[in-house]
């Protein structure tokens, strides 16, 4: 995955050819180029201090060389007649400090090579083919990557009290246009990496014979969902429920709802141990754990929208440049192909294979107070 790009900060770039302040992607090109930097500034420094024989004065320094311009030649000058081996001495001494210290600021000039971890906050409706891919661009860019998956809403209040984070990639753009709004993520760099599709999971095999949504307000089922208020498949399950169960129906559901749980790993892990007899989560579900979920889909015109992976840069970044790359990673090739083999949908077009052809696609959804826990 050739998805780190250098940016130096130093007059010897040593890869004139290249774009402008911009170097090779591979972490060993980073390394010799750090390398090449060193070697040039030393190389610049021997041409400024060497000492050249003058006509007539032996054992006296010459003019100093210069390099550009005035360069060094400018700073030093050539001694006067009247200078002795100890005025020599002093201004060599000075510039040699002036090289040492001009080489111990390349060489610990900042670079993405950097030991600050990324910081990403992630919903976790993301998490299997996140994980895959933050570990090959952490190996790739030879730094940390550190995850942290959740509920979108919860890992989003998260990032936002300890004011730190570097991208945010919630499960939905619900989240995400909180975001926004509250100027949390730079809008600009928002991307979309997959798209997701609202559907009932059971337990493999379907003990209890659920065939549709309606099913589901039939007597004597124990039901879950994710937090409506903090999770993004908990948002949606809401929304299938308001806008197409009759109000009989939506309260026998009610019923059957034996509990709710705080991410889209949660909603998945509590149909695969068996704790319930169905969850409405994602389509995707039946692909993260094949021997234990089963996927029911819901009918096309009970889809209320396509829902989809947003990723953005956070305010709180301070690794911006790494942030910017980390997204353009995940919408290259090799991302999307991760994300495909893990069951996502990568186009609107194949999620439309779900859904009847004016289906929305992203949005906000504003949830009902009868769903929140102050109006429960």
């Amino acid at each position: 995955m050739n998805c780190v790009r250098q940016i130096l900060h130093s007059p010897f770039h040593p890869h004139p050819t290249l774009p402008p302040r911009r170097l090779c992607r591979n972490p060993f090109m980073v390394r010799q180029a750090h390398h090449e930097r060193i070697m040039s500034a030393l190389k610049f420094s021997y041409l400024a201090v060497r000492p050249e024989p003058v006509e007539g004065r032996t054992g006296d320094y010459g003019t100093v060389s210069r390099v550009g311009g005035r360069g060094w030649g400018g700073l030093i000058g050539r001694p006067s007649k009247g200078s002795t081996p100890l005025h020599d001495n002093l201004s060599h001494a000075l510039l040699s400090i002036v090289v040492v210290m001009l080489a111990t600021a390349i060489i610990v000039a900042p670079s993405h090579a950097s030991s600050a971890p990324l910081l990403i906050f992630a919903g976790a409706a993301s998490k299997p083919p996140t994980e895959e891919v933050a570990r090959a661009f952490g190996q790739r860019a030879g730094i940390q990557v550190r995850v942290t998956f959740g509920g979108s809403g919860f890992v989003l209040s998260q990032m936002k009290l300890a004011r730190m984070g570097d991208v945010y990639f919630p499960g939905s753009s619900d989240f995400m246009e909180k975001a926004k709004r509250e100027k949390l993520v730079f809008p600009e760099t928002e991307k979309i990496i997959a798209y997701l599709i609202p559907a009932i999971n059971v337990q493999r095999g379907n003990p209890r014979n659920i065939r549709s949504l309606r099913d589901l307000a039939q007597p004597n089922l124990r039901l879950a969902i994710a937090d409506p208020e903090g999770v993004c498949v908990g948002t949606y399950a809401v929304e299938v429920v308001e806008k197409s169960l009759r109000p009989e129906e939506r309260e026998r559901f009610r019923k059957n709802l034996a509990t709710t749980v705080e991410s889209c790993e949660k909603t998945a892990n509590i149909i695969s141990l068996k704790m319930v007899d169905a969850v409405i989560g994602w389509r995707v579900f039946q692909h993260w754990d094949p021997e234990r979920i089963e996927t029911i889909l819901l009918k096309p015109e009970e889809v209320p929208r396509i829902g989809y992976i947003p990723a953005a840069v956070s305010t709180f970044t301070r690794e911006r440049l790494l942030a910017d790359e980390f997204i353009r990673c995940l919408t290259q090739t090799e991302a999307r192909e991760i994300f495909r083999k893990h069951g996502y949908l990568m186009s609107v077009e194949e999620a439309r294979a779900y859904t009847l052809p004016g289906t929305p696609v992203g949005g906000e959804y504003v949830l009902p107070g009868s769903w929140k826990r102050r109006g429960k």
